[in-house]
């Protein structure tokens, strides 16, 4: 039994003695008789359940109101950075997106016990409550690749120039200069690193270092530790006192995850899920195979770009490949991901879940959007994992600082 499989397997237990079989086979979409097979060792469960597991076993652990820090989501999404940090205690006080699709998805999964808010730069920072911890993972297309590319092919600017997107680094500077949180987390893409020959960079690191004051430490991380997705993101972390944190404590899983983890097993084993699976197996919906013409288009299009010794090409994938990285323009033609139905068939993309799982969310998260909002709000999110790991790393620390910050009050109130 490898790695993977064996982590299924001990969440299901833990699972089951928390939760009848019907109730556990309700949360997961699957039949009695499927989990059944899956303890008693008939059929290994599938690894891609975890998230979903762990997601259960947390559900209900804190009373409503509790946690063990509090923290803000800011450029939410649909909440994945979310998700990583309720997971290790944390409790979300407050929340911005702007995008009202992605405020339904959010909304549908975490209630609606505090209002979104939209559009974070004009909201006055002394009006957000206080909270421990500040998440961030704000706007990327000015400073991607792909995004670059564009602007500069459009004439437009890019990085902290554009004033669209760019400068909402200083919105999130201001806010922790007004709210002073004992620990924040920002996300954005690889790229952020060599922007501007690295200027950008520096303009972020100077001022969350000296203008700021905070202990601050960065590194790349490539979600196919966790998912089988190469999708490389910088993560920077800070604290506002000096603390022994270190990157070298994060835990990366020693068996690299493939795409057939992901993927529908189209043999009864799960449930259909209406739109995207069908019939008594669960079988994949035709929706989602490409059209003759699509199909033709992206070989031609990919034949003349070989031709001119580009790279340019679609992505065709196996169950035991590891996918290129998703993009919010999936939903366009599908082409960086398509998964090879055998020769002389024509590949389909991924359907909404299956994205939804390569980016580490679990199958208890709900998808009440169009497939079109879908596929460009799992494009744009986080890996849930490795969410989940930084916000383990972080939680120590962010704790120690709490109970200083007590015990400073404590000595003042005696001094008084």
């Amino acid at each position: 039994m490898n790695t993977e499989t064996s982590s299924a397997v001990y969440y299901l237990e833990q699972v089951c003695a928390r939760y009848k079989i019907g109730e556990v086979a309700g949360m997961l979409g699957k039949a009695p008789k499927t989990i059944t097979r899956w303890r008693t060792g008939e059929t290994p469960p599938p690894p891609y359940l975890v998230p979903a597991l762990q997601q259960m076993l947390n559900f209900g652990r804190k009373a409503p109101g509790g946690g063990d820090f509090t923290f803000i989501d800011l450029f939410a999404g649909i909440g994945g950075v979310r998700l990583g940090f309720q997971a290790n205690g944390g409790r979300c006080i407050f929340t911005s997106e702007w995008n009202t699709w992605s405020q339904k998805t959010y909304v549908e999964n975490f209630g609606d016990d505090h209002p979104i808010v939209g559009d974070i730069v004009p909201y006055e920072a002394s009006d957000i409550p206080d909270h421990d911890v500040l998440l961030a993972g704000f706007p990327c297309q000015p400073f991607s690749i792909a995004g670059v590319s564009k602007k500069n092919a459009l004439g437009r600017p890019h990085g902290f120039e554009c004033t669209t997107q760019g400068t909402l680094f200083f919105d999130v500077a201001r806010i922790i200069e007004t709210k002073q949180p004992k620990a924040f987390l920002l996300e954005n893409v690889k790229n952020l690193l060599s922007h501007d020959k690295g200027n950008t960079f520096r303009v972020i690191l100077q001022v969350l270092r000296q203008e700021l004051g905070y202990d601050v430490h960065y590194k790349v991380i490539d979600g196919q530790h966790f998912i089988p997705q190469h999708r490389e993101r910088i993560l920077i972390v800070g604290f506002r006192e000096k603390t022994n944190f270190s990157w070298d404590n994060i835990q990366l899983p020693t068996t690299a995850p493939k795409l057939k983890t992901i993927f529908h097993p189209e043999n009864g084993s799960e449930v259909a899920e209406e739109p995207y699976t069908t019939g008594a197996k669960a079988k994949v919906h035709s929706k989602y195979v490409l059209t003759d013409r699509l199909w033709a288009y992206l070989q031609a299009y990919a034949e003349k770009h070989r031709a001119a010794g580009n790279g340019f090409g679609f992505g065709l994938v196996t169950p035991d490949s590891v996918a290129r990285t998703l993009s919010a323009r999936y939903y366009k033609d599908g082409s960086e991901i398509l998964v090879s139905r055998g020769t002389g068939k024509n590949p389909r993309r991924l359907t909404p879940r299956e994205c939804a799982r390569l980016m580490g969310f679990p199958d208890t998260f709900k998808i009440p959007v169009s497939d079109t909002q879908a596929y460009r709000q799992f494009g744009n999110s986080v890996i849930v994992p490795v969410m989940q790991e930084v916000a383990r790393i972080m939680r120590p620390h962010v704790l120690a600082l709490k109970e200083a910050e007590k015990a400073a009050t404590l000595q003042t109130a005696l001094v008084a």
